[in-house]
C-alpha cells in the first residue's frame, strides 16, 4: 500500500513537472511572437514613413525596383509558400527563424536605432535559441556551424545602390524578414499548441 502511495505521488509530481514545463515553453513561444510581431509593425511604420518622404515619381521608381531585388536572407534556405510552411516542423521553422533574424545583427545598425531595434533583435534571438534548445532536449544541433559567412555583414552597404535605393531596400528587406519570422513562430507555437488548424 505504501509502495502504492508513493508511485502515485511520483506520477502527479511528474505529471505537474510536465505541465509546469509545457506552460513555461508556451509563455516563452507567446513572448517570441509577440516580440517579432512588434518588429514587424515597426518595420512597417519604418517604410511607410519613409514612402511618405519621398515623391511621387520616386515613390513609383523605387516600388518597381524592389521585387526584383535580392536581399541578404535570401541566401536562407526557407519555405517558399504556405503549403510548405505548415509542413515545416517545429524545430526546422525555428532555425530559420534564428537565421533571419541573426542575419540583421549587423545591418540594423544601419538602420539606425529607433526603439532600439538591434537589441529587440538580439532579445529574439536569444528567445529563439532557448526554444531551439527546448525542441532538441538534449539532441545534438545540426544546425549550428550555419551562421552567416562574414560577406555578409555588409550586404546592404555594398550594393553599389543610389542612397535612396539603398535606403529602401534595406528597410523594404527588414520588413519582409521580421514578416517571415512572425509567419514561422506563429505556425511552430500553433504546432506546439497540438491546434490542428494552423492555417495562414
Amino acid at each position: 500500500m505504501a509502495k502504492g502511495l508513493v508511485l502515485l505521488s511520483v506520477v502527479v509530481a511528474s505529471v505537474f513537472v510536465s505541465q509546469g514545463s509545457t506552460s513555461e515553453n508556451q509563455r516563452l513561444f507567446n513572448n517570441a511572437v509577440i516580440r517579432v510581431q512588434h518588429l514587424h509593425q515597426l518595420a512597417a511604420k519604418m517604410i511607410s514613413d519613409f514612402e511618405e518622404s519621398l515623391l511621387p515619381e520616386e515613390r513609383r521608381q523605387l516600388s518597381k525596383i524592389f521585387p526584383l531585388s535580392f536581399c541578404n536572407s535570401d541566401s536562407i534556405e526557407a519555405p517558399t509558400g504556405k503549403d510548405e510552411t505548415q509542413k515545416s516542423s517545429v524545430l526546422k521553422l525555428l532555425h530559420i527563424s534564428y537565421r533571419l533574424i541573426e542575419s540583421w545583427e549587423y545591418p540594423s545598425r544601419i538602420l539606425g536605432n529607433p526603439n532600439q531595434i538591434t537589441e529587440k533583435l538580439a532579445d529574439l534571438k536569444v528567445g529563439i535559441s532557448v526554444l531551439i534548445k527546448g525542441c532538441l532536449d538534449g539532441q545534438p544541433n545540426m544546425d549550428d556551424n550555419e551562421s552567416l559567412p562574414l560577406p555578409f555583414e555588409d550586404f546592404y552597404q555594398t550594393l553599389g545602390d543610389s542612397s535612396l535605393r539603398k535606403s529602401f531596400r534595406l528597410l523594404a528587406c527588414f520588413k519582409k524578414d521580421m514578416h517571415k519570422v512572425e509567419t514561422y513562430l506563429r505556425v511552430a507555437n500553433c504546432r506546439r499548441s497540438l491546434d490542428s488548424n494552423c492555417t495562414l
